[in-house]
């Protein structure tokens, strides 16, 4: 190359400024979030306080709510741990063996994020019916599912799946093979290997996805709505039972139900974000 040759300087973007434009982007990131989730949130919590505390904790923390709260949380945190292991099981074999249809198999994890809700309700409910495909085996033998709780946690669990598997293949398809084929070298079992290998690498990952399937099975009505039972203190879930406030027009009681539902959101997405940059360092180090 010629010494007359001039490689020309770009400029350096300084750290603090790294994007251009950033004040006018943060600027409409900030009104466009304002706009879309902090102001419908912020109406909410003003209608929950419009009666006073007395009326929002009657409605909030009734005997009936507090019955859909175990009922929703409860049937969610079951099916999130379903979810945890099954799914981490999905994600182990779609990552680490080829097979045929394998695209297909990907195909159908990814199907409960498209499906509408309400169909997967409905044909839940048809299988699982005491007269359905599965239901009719499992009547006799004293195990219930459609119209009963039992009936939520398996809508719960369909919808859930999607969250733990596509959170766990790109942290599983980057563990090391050197690290499992020393510890198997070294004289551990698969077991051990598993467990002290592998699944440390994997918990944040698994955490996350945990976090996400509990949260999205909370908030969940679609699917669950048809195969719950839909019955007062036994199988009603905390958002039908603010849809049944609505239709009595008691819109405080309506609004303080969901506040509570958005505190417990608001507070696993934190530990979800939380994990996420838990996750982030673990992979930097």
């Amino acid at each position: 190359m010629p010494q007359s040759a001039v490689v020309p300087a770009f400029p350096k973007l300084s750290r603090s400024s790294s994007l251009p434009g950033l004040s006018l982007s943060l600027g409409i990131t900030a009104f466009w979030l304002s706009f879309i989730v902090l102001i419908p949130l912020a109406a909410v919590f003003a209608r929950s306080a419009s009666g006073g505390w007395g009326e929002f904790a009657d409605a909030a923390f009734s005997a009936r709510a507090l019955a859909s709260y175990r009922v929703t949380f409860g049937a969610a945190l079951l099916a999130a741990g379903i979810n945890a292991f099954f799914g981490l099981l999905v994600a182990w074999v779609l990552v680490r063996y080829d097979f045929p249809f394998k695209r297909l198999f990907g195909a159908l994890v990814d199907l409960p994020f498209a499906l509408p809700t309400a169909v997967a309700g409905i044909a839940l409910t048809a299988l699982y019916a005491d007269t359905g495909l599965i239901g009719r085996h499992l009547e006799p033998m004293g195990l219930p599912i459609a119209y009963h709780p039992a009936g939520i946690v398996v809508a719960l669990t369909f919808i859930g799946l999607p969250f733990i598997v596509r959170t766990v293949e790109p942290v599983l398809a980057e563990v090391s093979r050197e690290a499992e084929e020393a510890a198997l070298t070294l004289g551990a079992s698969r077991l051990q290997t598993f467990t002290r290998v592998i699944l440390p690498t994997l918990f944040p990952a698994l955490a996350t996805g945990f976090t996400l399937a509990f949260a999205r099975g909370a908030g969940e009505y679609g699917s669950v709505i048809f195969i719950a039972g839909n019955m007062p203190f036994r199988s009603e879930i905390s958002a039908l039972l603010i849809i049944t406030q609505l239709e009595q027009y008691n819109y405080v009681g309506a609004a303080a139900i969901a506040t509570v539902m958005l505190f417990v959101s608001f507070a696993m997405l934190l530990i979800l974000n939380l994990l996420q940059h838990w996750q982030q360092r673990r992979r930097g180090s």
